[in-house]
């Protein structure tokens, strides 16, 4: 599997602007959500990129691309139908081709030298298989997420045979559906925000599309019966994924990369400074 190109959404009515606000990656340059995520997709391997966008917001995103605009190829989508829909709007670029899908309010911080769209390309390559990256999480976050439920693969570890799919599952749902054996109790493999997806996977967006017009789909939806047409896996990366839209998300994402770079110990020398000048 080989994958050259990427998928970004960032067209949903409370994710437009994040994209474009401005934060100071891990290496102390300024520079938006935007330019960080496209720098993920790049470090990957990718070489084209389409970014799904609201009617009207091609001009803004391309300058929050900065130098990286030209890798942009920008789609719109004209009708807020649902996650899935957005990303059934990237068919025409994707076209035949397996592609990276990334969200455009999630940021990511790796655990290790490669990035974790780069540890997710290398699973997908691997296995040639789609493969969606999960990190567990706790019940409490269940409204926030899609959840999958599997079997450990032998093999490399943190590696899902994925069975089903379930939108935002209740925990009663997930308790009685989503069961990972050697999960830590209360904890299920929520979406990281980070797919590599095949050509069937658009297919499966246009039946839902066809069975709902004019109605929302969920991308849930489609890999839930991706499930059942081919090898689908679910991956746990070494890093973790900060949602910038959450309350303090973006103040979190912004610790988070500023902490993993070289200014580290001038960061936490600053923060300390500042909890000691707190009043009791």
């Amino acid at each position: 599997m080989n994958i050259k190109k990427a998928v970004i959404t960032a067209a949903g009515k409370n994710q437009r602007t994040l994209p474009l606000q401005s934060l100071v990656d891990r290496d102390g340059q300024a520079k938006t959500a935007l330019a960080i995520i496209i720098e993920e997709a790049l470090s990957a391997g990718v070489e084209e990129i389409g970014v799904v966008i609201h009617p009207g917001d091609q001009a803004s995103f391309a300058a929050a691309a900065g130098g990286h605009a030209s890798r942009l190829s920008f789609i719109e989508q004209r009708e807020p139908l649902g996650y899935g829909h957005a990303v059934g709007c990237g068919r025409a670029f994707t076209g035949d081709a397996p592609f990276l899908l990334l969200v455009g309010d999630h940021l990511y911080v790796s655990a290790e030298t490669r990035g974790c769209a780069r540890q997710l390309v290398e699973i997908a390559s691997c296995q040639n298989a789609a493969v969606s990256a999960v990190q567990a999480t706790h019940e409490s976050k269940l409204p926030y997420y899609g959840a999958v439920g599997g079997r450990r693969v032998s093999g490399p570890a943190g590696l899902y045979e994925v069975s089903e799919v379930l939108e935002k599952p209740t925990p009663t749902e997930a308790e009685q559906r989503l069961i990972v054996p050697g999960l830590r109790a209360g904890h299920y493999l929520c979406f990281f925000g980070m797919h590599v997806l095949t050509p069937g996977v658009m297919d499966l967006l246009a039946e839902l599309q066809r069975a709902r017009p004019g109605g929302g789909i969920h991308l849930s939806a489609a890999l839930s019966a991706l499930a059942g047409r081919e090898r689908y896996l679910a991956a746990e990366l070494k890093g973790r994924r900060f949602d910038i839209g959450a309350r303090f998300g973006l103040l979190t994402a912004q610790l988070a990369l500023a902490l993993s770079g070289a200014d580290r110990e001038e960061v936490l020398t600053g923060l300390v400074e500042l909890l000691a000048a707190r009043k009791p």
